[in-house]
């Protein structure tokens, strides 16, 4: 048998070689129907719609009642938003096969991919009299309800599509982000609690229960969902990433790189899962670790800047700022639209000694990502540090101006009044701050550690502590 495959391949190869001569030298040659086929086949396992395209065209001049052929050409022609040729393929195909599922399967598909939704949902419905796999159908036309933005309508049909195949994992998926969507996630739980009953082995639903856990910020909830996926399905790679995430932002930094370790090796090495990897040893202080996992991920992926930029936090923590700075740089190159990525320049810089250009790093920081009150928070330490206390709060009123509800700022702003020597304005930002956040009001002390000083600061605090 394995030697039969290994004929076949040997055999499409030759005939691909021809094919491609073919087409440079513009030449005709006659090859059989399942050979066309397999060369459309191949083409679009690689990716190269247009060669898929001519290897259709040329199959449909010899076999012009080709099923298959006209189906994979009405397909590339819609995936190149030519959807008029697709549907009038589609019709002909239809004329030659009257009544073939397939075709009326594919004319709801590109309906729906050319907006024409009411149309794509007619075509499906009419199919679900006369097809054994009604979840794939409605799944199909919660697609086209959720591409023409009716939700609740899309909803449905996902729950339809579940309640005859469990297992539909596509479904359980756009079903999530449905949910989400409309703002129902903790209305879902009972849903996909409900899902569980009927069948505990389902992983994919304690997978799903966990994404919405995740989005509702319950990380121990989604923890425990994730993991009795995973005991459920011992290879679930997903479940084993998702689990990891919940664990990093549960603080439990090692259990969250035993997940990725475990994630390598049910899947595909990716750059995403080894930046991960980096990310949970850079939170242990495991830097040399971490630089190692992260430069595997450029080495998957040199376009991934998480990863040059995961290498760069680490450099600058271990004090290599010099050796750092190239890093944040290559990241900023790639992806010049985060924030984080200019702050942990213009920190470098100005550790290095090149104020000017830190200070040209923060304002592109700030640029990019105005609503980040980060931005001013670290932005305003430099000249704090150099005792320039009216610069650090002008820094921090830009921030006010754009946030006006963000705590953190007027606390900040307080600090530096009050290093300023300019008291009435400082309690007037701190009674805003204390107004808006309370409890925030512990970071002002780690401005001032001198015991006298806290103990006056308290005292004004507690005249704001709410009952």
């Amino acid at each position: 048998m394995e030697q039969e495959f290994e004929e076949r391949e040997g055999d499409i190869n030759d005939s691909l070689q021809r094919f491609e001569q073919m087409l440079v030298r513009q030449e005709r040659q006659f090859f059989d129907l399942d050979v066309y086929e397999r060369f459309v086949e191949h083409y679009l396992g690689e990716g190269n719609l247009e060669k898929a395209y001519q290897a259709a065209e040329a199959g449909l001049e010899n076999f012009p009642y080709a099923l298959e052929l006209m189906l994979d050409k009405a397909q590339i022609l819609a995936n190149f938003n030519r959807f008029d040729e697709s549907l009038e393929l589609l019709d002909r195909a239809g004329l030659f096969n009257p009544g073939d599922l397939d075709v009326q399967y594919m004319q709801g598909t590109v309906l729906n991919m050319a907006g024409r939704f009411e149309e794509s949902v007619q075509v499906l419905e009419d199919m679900l009299d006369n097809t054994d796999d009604k979840d794939d159908i409605y799944f199909q036309i919660g697609q086209s309800y959720q591409n023409w933005g009716k939700y609740p309508e899309a909803i449905g049909q996902y729950k339809k599509a579940i309640a005859l195949n469990m297992n539909n994992e596509n479904a359980l998926y756009e079903l999530s982000f449905c949910f989400d969507v409309t703002g129902e996630l903790e209305d879902s739980l009972p849903y996909y609690k409900g899902l569980i009953d009927k069948d505990p082995y389902s992983y994919h639903a304690w997978y799903n229960l966990g994404i919405t856990y995740s989005k509702l910020a319950k990380f121990e909830e989604a923890a425990e969902a994730y993991d009795y996926a995973t005991i459920i399905k011992e290879d679930f790679a997903s479940a084993h990433f998702n689990l990891g995430n919940t664990l990093m932002n549960l603080g439990q930094f090692d259990k969250a790189e035993e997940c990725y370790r475990t994630t390598l090796k049910y899947e595909e090495p990716t750059a995403d899962t080894y930046c991960h990897l980096g990310a949970s040893l850079e939170k242990q202080d495991r830097l040399p670790e971490a630089i190692k996992e992260y430069r595997e991920a450029v080495r998957l992926d040199a376009m991934w800047d998480e990863a040059w930029y995961g290498i760069g936090v680490c450099l600058s923590e271990s004090g290599k700022w010099y050796e750092s700075l190239p890093f944040f740089q290559k990241a900023i190159k790639l992806n010049d639209n985060n924030a984080e990525y200019y702050l942990a320049l213009a920190e470098t810089e100005y550790k290095i000694g090149n104020v000017i250009s830190s200070v040209e790093a923060f304002e592109k920081a700030a640029e990019v990502d105005s609503a980040n009150p980060d931005v001013y928070l670290v932005w305003s330490l430099i000249p704090f540090d150099q005792g320039n206390f009216d610069k650090a709060n002008d820094i921090i009123q830009l921030g006010i101006e754009v946030l006006p509800e963000e705590a953190d700022l007027y606390y900040r702003s307080a600090v530096y009044l009050i290093h300023g020597g300019m008291y009435r304005e400082a309690l007037l930002q701190l009674e805003v701050a204390l107004t808006i956040d309370y409890d925030a009001h512990v970071q002002l002390f780690e401005f001032f550690p001198e015991l006298e000083k806290q103990k006056a600061l308290y005292k004004i605090i507690q005249q704001y502590k709410k009952s």
